[in-house]
C-alpha cells in the first residue's frame, strides 16, 4: 500500500483534497470518485512529501561548532562592564544572554543565569561547564568572589584571554604560511613528474642508455607515479592518518612535544610560546590570590607542553613537601638561567606574580619577533629548496637531449 494526494471536487462544486492509501493509482483513482467525486489531481505521495521534508531539513540544517575562545572573551568583557557599571550579576546575564550569537553557548549562558537566580555562586555556575571555561577562569572567580574584587577580575580575565587568543593566531598564521608554501612546492614537483616529464620521455625511447642516472630515475619515479597513484594517495592517507592518532596516545604525543623544542627555526617560537603561557598563567592567579598549590596545578594544565606539564608537577610536588618553587627550577633545561633568578628574587621579594607578569611579557614580545623572523626566513628557504627540485628535474631533461644532439653530430 502506498499513499496518494488527491484532490476532488464534489457536486456542490466545492474542492477537496487529502491523501489515501491504495495498491496502485487506478484503485486511488476509484477510491477518490466515490460518491460521484470529480477527480482533479491524484499523485503518489511519499515521493513528494519525502522530497519536501527533505528540502525543508536541507534549509534548516546549520553547522555550528561549540564556543570558542573569542565567545567566552566577548562574555566575559561585556559582563565585566555591566557589573563595574552597577548592573546586578542576574540583570546583566539576562541582558547578554539572548544577544549571544554562539547557539551553544547562549545555552551555557542562560544556564548561567538559572544558576545565579537559584542562588549559586558564579563561580560554582561557571564550574558545572568545565569544557567551555578553564580551570584558571573558574579559579580566577572564585578568588574575586572571596576579595569583592569581581568587576575588576572580569576584566583581567578578558585581558588574558585576549593575549591567549592573539599569541594562538600569531603561533597558527606562522604555522600555515610554510604549510601553504610546502604544498604548493609538493603539487608544482607532482604535476611536473606526472604531466609534464611523460612529454619528454617519449623523446628517450629506445635510447635509455644514453641517458645519464639522474634522468633515468626521474623517469622511473614518473611511470612509478602515474601507474600506482591510487597507492600513494592511500600511502598518504594512512601517513596522515597514523600521525594524528599517534600524536594523541602518551608516547606519541610526548615525542612530538619533545620534536617542537627541537624543530629547527621553530624551536624557539614554541619555547617561547611555552614560557610565556606558563609564567602568565602563574602570574595571573598569584595576583588573583589562588593558593600556591592550585596555582601550580592550573600552570600545569595549560602548559600546552608534556616536557612543561612535567616540569611544573614537579614544582608543585617541591612546594607541597615545603621548598621554595625556584628549588626544583634550578636543575631543569627548560626555563632559561635569568628566567629562573628573577622567579628567586620575586619569591624572595613577595611580588612573584608581579615578577612573572614582567618576564611573560617580555617574552610574549620575543614571541612575537620570533614569529616575525621565521615567517621571513622561511619563504627564501623555500625558494630555494623550489628551485633546487625545478632545477633539477629541468637539468635531467636538457642533458640527455644535448648528448643525444652531440652524438648525431
Amino acid at each position: 500500500m502506498a499513499n496518494y494526494k488527491f484532490e476532488v471536487r464534489d457536486s456542490a462544486g466545492q474542492v477537496h483534497a487529502g491523501i489515501l492509501q491504495a495498491g496502485s493509482v487506478a484503485e486511488a483513482t476509484s477510491m477518490a470518485a466515490n460518491n460521484g467525486n470529480y477527480v482533479l489531481n491524484i499523485a503518489p505521495a511519499s515521493s513528494s512529501s519525502s522530497a519536501q521534508n527533505l528540502l525543508e531539513k536541507m534549509r534548516n540544517v546549520k553547522v555550528e561548532f561549540g564556543p570558542g575562545l573569542r565567545d567566552v572573551m566577548d562574555f566575559t568583557n561585556q559582563l565585566g562592564v555591566m557589573i563595574r557599571a552597577g548592573i546586578s550579576i542576574r540583570n546583566a546575564l539576562a541582558v547578554i544572554a539572548p544577544q549571544v550569537p554562539n547557539t551553544k553557548f547562549r545555552r551555557v549562558v542562560e544556564q548561567l543565569k538559572d544558576d545565579v537566580e537559584s542562588g549559586h555562586p558564579f563561580s560554582e555556575a561557571v564550574a558545572r561547564h568545565p569544557k567551555v571555561f578553564s580551570p584558571l577562569y573558574i579559579n580566577m572567580v572564585r578568588a574575586s568572589e572571596l576579595s569583592g574584587s569581581f568587576g575588576h577580575m572580569l576584566e583581567r580575565i578578558s585581558g588574558y584571554l585576549l593575549q591567549q587568543a592573539e599569541t594562538r593566531s600569531m603561533v597558527i598564521g606562522a604555522m600555515i604560511y610554510p604549510g601553504i608554501i610546502a604544498f604548493m612546492a609538493i603539487t608544482t614537483t607532482v604535476f611536473l613528474l606526472t604531466f609534464v616529464l611523460p612529454t619528454f620521455s617519449t623523446l628517450f625511447e629506445g635510447k635509455e642508455d644514453l641517458l645519464p642516472k639522474p634522468t633515468k630515475f626521474l623517469i622511473a619515479l614518473s611511470t612509478y607515479m602515474r601507474s600506482y597513484w591510487y597507492i600513494n594517495i592511500a600511502l598518504v592517507a594512512m601517513s596522515a592518518v597514523g600521525f594524528f592518532y599517534a600524536i594523541q596516545t602518551p608516547i606519541g604525543h610526548e615525542y612530538w612535544d619533545r620534536a617542537k623544542l627541537k624543530m629547527p627555526l621553530f624551536k624557539r617560537m614554541f619555547r617561547a610560546l611555552y614560557i610565556t603561557r606558563g609564567l602568565n598563567t602563574m602570574g595571573e592567579l598569584v595576583n588573583a590570590g589562588v593558593p600556591m598549590l592550585e596555582t601550580l596545578a592550573i600552570t600545569a594544565e595549560v602548559s600546552g607542553n608534556t616536557l612543561y606539564k612535567r616540569m611544573w608537577e614537579e614544582v608543585y610536588t617541591s612546594v607541597q613537601q615545603g621548598n621554595k618553587i625556584v628549588t626544583p627550577l634550578t636543575n631543569q633545561t627548560l626555563l632559561p638561567v635569568n628566567v629562573v633568578q628573577m622567579i628567586s628574587a620575586g619569591e624572595d621579594s613577595g611580588k612573584l606574580g608581579e615578577v612573572m607578569g614582567d618576564i611573560a611579557e617580555f617574552y610574549s614580545r620575543e614571541l612575537k619577533a620570533t614569529i616575525k623572523a621565521v615567517t621571513s626566513m622561511i619563504e627564501p628557504l623555500m625558494i630555494v629548496v623550489m628551485g633546487f627540485v625545478v632545477g633539477f628535474i629541468a637539468m635531467s631533461i636538457i642533458l640527455p637531449i644535448f648528448k643525444m644532439s652531440s652524438l648525431a653530430k
